[in-house]
């Protein structure tokens, strides 16, 4: 009883410490708005933030820290639905239906909706960091190189969702993206591919500057051919969403939560991974939404937005039990821990369990301010849409530029981000969804390194490599999981699910 608390008084220290509080409050702000900037990430706010955190206390840093993350997670999001250009990767799924809704002068409610499953998104995934995170750890300690694999290949299917009904296009998009992401250094030999000579190749193509370019730059250029259309205005009278509309997607938010932490407690996954994941989802589940996803469906926001911002609290779990980081932000994250004299790991838990209950409870105030901040200026950020085009698009481009150059202060991403920006607008003239190519980048080298390492590990042994899928049960629920995801793309899943319900009709009978 007496631990019990003990961990409730170390849970509402944030909560009960001002300084501590206006800590986590100045972090979620910061970060909102360092989020909706494209290419200014929060993995480099909290880089640059560590710095000045050095002669600090531990639980001072840690609630700057936590504030930056949830803020930045879902800041990503804004510029994502006001101008087609998503803040971080994770808000990349939010602009398929985001962006639509803005075009239809709904941007304000949009934002609200995101806000409020982000929260809810948030919050469960505290819970679930709370509760679940000795369990979680172990099932992520579990992962072999082969489960990674089928894990990017499972990804690489979500081309379905978001190739906007053209699948045969959307299969070129993706692969498309899986050439670009091979371009640089081989990940096992260090041997060039694909960089003709060139030095500034061997770096790789950077997945950032990819995503500006293909939603930012190429939507300049296509919008280029629509500079006599009218501005539309945007409903801001009422920002915070009816409860109907709440209650009706809620559901919805809670899976995808879950979702989120399930893919963010998996070591180098991370809220982008889970935000696309959550996608997919919604599109396969959700069977009459009031607009077409890719439309302005209201899932198109809810499904993704819960899913990144309760990754945040699955990304935890890796790092505060095994000391292995779930995304980008935790790997930093854990540089702060030991410039602080801790150990993230099991250990860690064992001598230091204070912070682990400091650490959720701050997590759980980070959401709550979230909550406040994020219905803050959504008046102010809903005009951005209703500037004119011929002022908009240069501002745009010129933060496009920024936000690339600022990724590791290279000026080589600039091109790669122009180059991008072209490609993007030559595929989007002939019916190509964007999203995909993001997709294959992202994906393909962590399917190619894992599927080296796998058949590595079994001596480049075919019949070995085939066999040790059936000899973990990771392996087993992540197989038959991708054999239903491949049969439900085929002709023969209606079938068979017709079958089943003529089955089960007669067995009613």
């Amino acid at each position: 009883m007496s631990d019990v608390m003990m961990n409730l008084s170390y849970f509402g220290m944030s909560f009960l410490d001002p300084y501590l509080m206006f800590l986590t409050a100045a972090g979620v702000f910061f970060g909102i708005y360092v989020g909706a900037i494209p290419g200014l990430s929060v993995t480099m706010a909290v880089s640059i933030l560590i710095s000045f955190t050095f002669k600090w206390g531990v639980n001072e840093a840690l609630a700057l820290i936590a504030g930056i993350y949830y803020g930045g997670v879902y800041g990503g999001s804004r510029s994502a639905i006001l101008i087609n250009v998503p803040g971080a990767p994770a808000a990349i799924a939010s602009a398929l239906d985001g962006y639509p809704l803005a075009k239809m002068g709904e941007a304000g409610q949009a934002i609200g909706l995101t806000t409020i499953m982000g929260v809810v998104g948030g919050l469960i995934g505290v819970v679930c960091l709370a509760v679940g995170a000795p369990m979680l750890s172990d099932l992520a300690l579990m992962f072999a190189p082969r489960d990674y694999m089928m894990l990017a290949i499972w990804g690489l299917l979500l081309v379905g969702s978001l190739s906007g009904g053209m699948m045969a296009k959307g299969v070129f998009a993706g692969a498309l993206g899986i050439l670009f992401g091979m371009v640089g250094l081989d990940p096992l030999t260090a041997e060039p591919r694909f960089t003709f000579g060139s030095v500034h190749l061997t770096a790789g193509a950077p997945y950032v500057a990819a995503m500006i370019g293909l939603f930012g730059v190429s939507e300049v250029l296509v919008q280029l051919h629509e500079l006599h259309f009218a501005t539309v205005k945007q409903n801001v009278s009422k920002l915070f969403p009816s409860w109907s509309l709440i209650r009706k997607h809620l559901p919805l938010a809670s899976r995808c939560s879950v979702l989120g932490v399930v893919v963010g407690a998996l070591p180098g996954a991370g809220g982008d991974i889970a935000a696309l994941m959550a996608y997919d989802h919604a599109k396969r589940t959700v069977k009459n939404p009031e607009r077409p996803f890719g439309e302005g469906a209201w899932e198109g926001v809810v499904a993704p937005e819960a899913a990144a911002v309760g990754s945040v609290g699955g990304c935890y779990i890796p790092m505060l039990t095994l000391g292995i980081p779930g995304d980008a932000v935790t790997a930093v994250i854990i540089g702060a821990l030991y410039i602080h004299g801790l150990k993230p790991g099991p250990m860690m838990l064992l001598e230091t369990p204070h912070l682990f209950w400091f650490t959720v409870g701050n997590l759980a105030l980070a959401c709550i301010w979230l909550a406040v901040f994020g219905f803050m200026g959504i008046k102010l950020f809903a005009k951005i849409v209703e500037i004119p085009k011929s002022a908009l698009l240069p501002m745009i481009v010129v933060l496009s530029a920024v936000g690339s150059y600022a990724i590791e202060n290279n000026p080589v991403h600039i091109y790669w981000m122009l180059g991008f920006g072209v490609v993007g607008y030559f595929l989007k003239m002939y019916g190509y969804q964007v999203g995909p190519v993001i997709l294959g980048i992202i994906l393909g080298p962590l399917l190619d390194s894992n599927y080296r390492r796998a058949m590595i590990s079994v001596s480049n042994d075919p019949a070995e490599f085939v066999a040790e899928f059936f000899t973990s049960p990771v392996s087993l629920v992540l197989l038959a999981l991708l054999s239903l995801t491949i049969l439900s793309q085929t002709r023969y899943w209606g079938r068979l699910i017709g079958c089943f319900r003529r089955n089960g009709a007669g067995t009613a009978s």
